[in-house]
């Protein structure tokens, strides 16, 4: 009968015996512990069972345990058993290259992008999850519709019709593991050139161009994006609550225009509402998907309500759009990971979702104003725009100086992390220079630190 290997011991031997088997068990020990497959305090299987794994006797792999207890190699621990010694250094191999776009975490932090993660609310999260884990049924734990969970496509469609005037079926939604695969499914089915904000987010252009998809500028003013630079363009990509960087809103007229050209056209609009949940000055603006929902495609994420590491996005798409975008999500990835999203839902379910998020607007209201006022005080000859709503402003630099290299090597001297409006022009010569800074990002004892950082590297030396 072939040996039963179900029960087998979890440890990888290469043991070459022409040698002798303990000689043999005794190599293949001393190899795994130098490569580091066998970390100092690791455990050893017992003498029975590596004997009974290997086909040896008991007495021989005691014999190869006892000679490397004698070297230094392995310790024994009362009620442990045997392990690697905490003394074992095993080789090291040369660093590779540094990951790019993982820097050092700063002193200060007052880029944009993220929100306080100190405020995330884990109590609710715990409560949700433990609700979940006790109801949910097996079946959520396998693979699924490529769509998502569909009790996450009912919450979601009931709250952004609520707070975001979104028509949104959930038939017609698609979970994502965030808004940069949203942009990335959509690069895959839609046809180009996308037409992007200018200036806009540089990593979503990237997300763009890596499809192989086309990009022409759309170019923003204090009224938001132009329409007439969707001619020609199969999608337009917009930010059409809260601009990003500029922080503008995009103006009624500008909004019925985009609609109507894509109506005549068939091009697509991307609407990326990425902070509409944080309106300070009036009534938030609702979702340009709401005055046509069969032509713009409105995406959405939990990167600034929650957490950007939740990697929980959504898309809500033209009739026309579910079977391909769903399509090439189950190729991209299959099905976004179901715990989290049962967890929104449960979140989004018992209103604890809504609480946090006023809880948040109310703080990040209150970020705002003193960033605000502060610069006022400190640093008058910059100008602040995008104040209305979002996690961000922009701030204008004077055109005497000092300009964006001079900021940014002084915020480096200072360990304060800026991020330069320059990264967002397709272009950047002639552009203006500014500032988009987070007020959402430090952590809440570390606000004032930084704003006192920034007025320092802002202001005017001689």
């Amino acid at each position: 009968m072939p040996k039963d290997w179900s029960g087998s011991v979890d440890l990888h031997l290469d043991v070459d015996t022409a040698g002798g088997r303990r000689a043999g068990l005794e190599h293949a020990l001393r190899a795994a512990i130098a490569a580091g497959r066998l970390a100092p305090g690791a455990a050893l299987p017992s003498t029975r069972a590596l004997a009974a794994e290997l086909g040896f006797s008991r007495g021989t792999v005691t014999a190869a345990y006892d000679q490397l207890i004698a070297e230094g190699h392995l310790v024994t621990v009362p009620g442990s058993g045997t392990r690697v010694a905490a003394t074992a250094a095993p080789r090291v191999p040369a660093a590779g290259p540094q990951v790019s776009g993982v820097p050092d975490e700063p002193l200060h932090d007052l880029r944009p992008g993220r929100p306080d993660l100190g405020a995330f609310p884990s109590g609710a999260w715990l409560r949700s999850t433990r609700r979940v884990l006790a109801s949910a049924p097996p079946g959520a734990h396998a693979l699924g519709d490529p769509r998502g969970r569909p009790e996450l496509r009912e919450a979601l469609a009931g709250y952004l019709g609520r707070a975001r005037g979104v028509h949104a079926d959930p038939a017609r939604m698609v979970i994502t593991s965030g808004y940069a695969q949203s942009l990335g499914l959509l690069a895959s089915v839609l046809a180009g050139p996308f037409a992007m904000e200018e200036p806009g987010h540089f990593f979503h252009r990237a997300v763009v161009a890596r499809a192989g998809i086309g990009i022409v500028p759309l170019p923003v003013d204090d009224l938001g994006a132009r329409p007439d630079a969707l001619d020609g363009a199969g999608a337009a990509v917009l930010t059409p609550a809260h601009q990003y960087p500029s922080g503008a809103t995009l103006h009624p007229e500008r909004r019925r225009a985009f609609t109507a050209r894509a109506r005549e056209t068939g091009a697509v609009i991307v609407e990326d509402d990425y902070d509409g949940e944080f309106r300070y000055d009036r009534q938030p603006v609702g979702a340009l998907q709401g005055t046509a929902p069969e032509h713009v495609v409105y995406g959405g994420t939990t990167s600034k309500t929650l957490a950007p590491a939740l990697r929980l996005g959504w898309l809500v798409l033209p009739a026309r759009l579910v079977e391909p975008v769903t399509e090439a999500k189950r190729l991209a990835d299959a099905h976004t990971q179901s715990l989290a999203q049962l967890v929104l839902a449960d979140l989004i379910g018992t209103h604890a979702f809504d609480r946090h998020v006023r809880a948040s607007r109310l703080r990040y209201r209150r970020r705002r104003d003193l960033l605000v006022e502060t610069l006022r005080a400190r640093v008058p000859r910059v100008r602040v725009r995008g104040v209305a709503a979002g996690l961000h402003v922009l701030v204008l630099l004077p055109p005497g100086g000092p300009d964006e290299d001079e900021i940014m090597r002084r915020a480096a001297a200072a360990g304060l992390a800026l991020m330069p409006l320059r990264d967002h022009w397709q272009d950047p010569a002639g552009r203006p220079q500014g500032l988009i800074i987070g007020y959402s990002t430090p952590l809440a004892a570390a606000y004032r630190p930084a704003l006192d950082a920034l007025c320092t590297v802002l202001e005017t030396r001689t």
